[in-house]
């Protein structure tokens, strides 16, 4: 089994971790290694769920905040961009930033922090990088709620070293035209679904996104196409044409809101909902998340995206996301992450929780 030394620089640690291949449904090697390190610290409880590994202090502090990590990557380049390399103030390979530069933080924090502020709860788990049904974290919160327990959570997903807050929410939609199918030859004997599909299109090009604010953060809604299919040959008139719309929106919605929403924008049209996940509140006017970003001392911005922080807001546990690496670089060949970030996020986390 691979070892993990937690007294290392978090720099080395990183590399450490990455080193351990551990792309999505293959975590064991890092999950066992991981926990293995924190049975050693004695002022943790160390609890494991398959592949997710959850420690925690029991202080009796007033407050708890739980910091959160994903174990699993995307798969590995041909040849692989593993063992990490570093170069300039870089480290290079697979996970650099996409995240355990977060995990290492995490991981240096339980170490070095027997005494926090605030009691901590830390979470590593599997499967993040695939389909929703295998997410270790979605499987924590519907059989153990209670290891997630806490008054304030941070996502250590790549945030380029700033603070993102909460997130997006996430809709796909079918609209559907229909006509009636016909030779091409004869076409007046049918009604084209595709060309109908141009007044589909037509309401996108002319819709203008909102921009909401929610607990102070600015959240830049959309709606797009994302797929369009329709005809069976190339000699029919077809009868059924689909476009694919997807709608980015405000955490201010439920998934109900964000339904009616995009109903009411094709008024007239068959719209089948294809899956939803709605975003997440950041919170901000939580004390815990006050003296988060205090502490930090860094600016705040809407998370645009969506991210697993919006299990925790399901929970009724506000949260944000804060780790280093440039989300951009994430999941690319030569995906890499700058080191000063690593060792600024593990700096202002502690300086937070010391």
């Amino acid at each position: 089994m691979s070892s993990l030394d937690l007294t290392r620089d978090v720099v080395d640690l990183t590399a450490d971790l990455c080193d351990i291949a551990s792309v999505s449904k293959n975590e064991t090697s890092i999950a066992d290694a991981v926990e293995a390190a924190l049975r050693q610290l004695p002022h943790l409880t160390v609890q494991r769920d398959g592949n997710v590994v959850v420690a925690r202090t029991d202080l009796g502090r007033a407050e708890r905040v739980l910091l959160a990590g994903h174990l699993d990557t995307v798969p590995l380049t041909d040849p692989p961009n593993l063992p990490v390399r570093r170069v300039d103030g870089m480290l290079h390979g697979r996970g650099t930033t996409d995240m355990k530069g977060g995990v290492a933080v995490q991981l240096a924090l339980a170490a070095t922090l027997s005494q926090p502020s605030r009691d901590v709860t830390y979470v590593f788990y599997d499967c993040e990088e695939i389909e929703d049904e295998f997410n270790g974290l979605r499987r924590l919160a519907q059989d153990h709620p209670d290891w997630l327990a806490a008054d304030f959570a941070v996502l250590l997903e790549p945030t380029d070293g700033g603070i993102e807050g909460g997130c997006k929410g996430t809709l796909r939609v079918d609209v559907r035209t229909k006509g009636i199918a016909a030779h091409s030859a004869r076409p007046w004997n049918g009604h084209n679904a595709i060309h109908d599909a141009a007044d589909v299109l037509a309401r996108l090009a002319a819709y203008e996104p909102q921009t909401v604010q929610v607990d102070g953060l600015d959240y830049h809604e959309a709606l797009n196409a994302v797929g369009i299919s329709g005809g069976i040959a190339g000699n029919v008139i077809p009868d059924v044409c689909t476009v694919s719309v997807n709608y980015r929106f405000a955490p201010d919605k439920s998934a109900d809101d964000a339904l009616a929403h995009v109903r009411a924008v094709f008024n007239g049209y068959e719209v089948t909902l294809g899956d939803c996940a709605v975003g997440a509140r950041p919170g901000l006017d939580k004390p815990a998340a006050q003296a988060f970003v205090a502490a930090l001392d860094l600016p705040v911005v809407a998370k645009e995206g969506w991210t697993d922080v919006a299990r925790f807001s399901a929970l009724g546990v506000p949260a944000v996301n804060f780790g280093p690496g440039d989300p951009n670089l994430a999941h690319t060949d030569d995906e890499r992450c700058p080191e000063h970030q690593i060792s600024g996020a593990l700096a202002a986390l502690t300086r937070w929780l010391a």
